[in-house]
């Protein structure tokens, strides 16, 4: 995954609230010390829900 792809989120967060099933972008990748996306989720009106780091297991591409 690239910075800006839009990704399905694979796991519940409930501390962030957000569950699995849930679309976000990413907006930075971390390759040190491991791979990582920070992936920003956002509700029907654009504004920031949660921004968190994921690993590449809790995430998946979205295609069309």
């Amino acid at each position: 995954m690239e910075l800006y792809d839009t990704v399905r989120l694979l796991v519940d967060l409930p501390a962030e609230g957000v569950q699995a099933g849930a679309i976000g972008a990413v907006v930075h990748v971390f390759e040190q010390p491991d791979l990582a996306y920070e992936v920003e989720f956002t509700d029907e009106n654009g504004r920031t829900v949660a921004q968190v780091p994921l690993t590449p297991g809790q995430v998946e591409p979205v295609t069309d």
